[in-house]
């Protein structure tokens, strides 16, 4: 039997006193895919159902361009925020949290990536 306070007991335990950066970069990170969803949805249904050529005229407007950029960049951190989340609360054992921890980022910076230079190589005609 130990001898000690309800503080004593708790004490170095509770508030991790961390989270609240991360717990912001999700919050921006979801107001500004609002407008950036809607500005990405509408040349993106433009082009659904196009050929080629009228799907790169599309996006060779540097505006659309830079939306689509814009977009994969945000909904890409977005999602690796909020898994990374996920991972953290419900995946145990250091060593299967850290690699699903690696797997979420380079799935996500994978798909960010190859979206970022799809739209990259339409724009500028390659």
């Amino acid at each position: 039997m130990r001898y000690q306070t309800d503080r004593q007991r708790v004490e170095g335990l509770g508030s991790a006193k961390d989270g609240t950066v991360e717990w912001w970069k999700q919050r921006v990170a979801a107001v500004a895919l609002l407008p950036l969803v809607l500005l990405f949805i509408f040349p993106l249904l433009r082009a659904i159902g196009s050929d080629f050529d009228e799907v790169r005229a599309i996006y060779e407007h540097p505006v659309n361009a830079i939306i689509a950029i814009l977009f994969f960049i945000t909904i890409m951190s977005h999602l690796r925020q909020g898994l990374q989340e996920v991972i953290v609360d419900y995946v145990h054992g250091k060593a299967a949290m850290t690699t699903a921890l690696l797997v979420n980022t380079m799935f996500t910076t994978l798909i960010g990536v190859t979206g970022v230079f799809s739209v990259a190589k339409i724009a500028f005609g390659g």
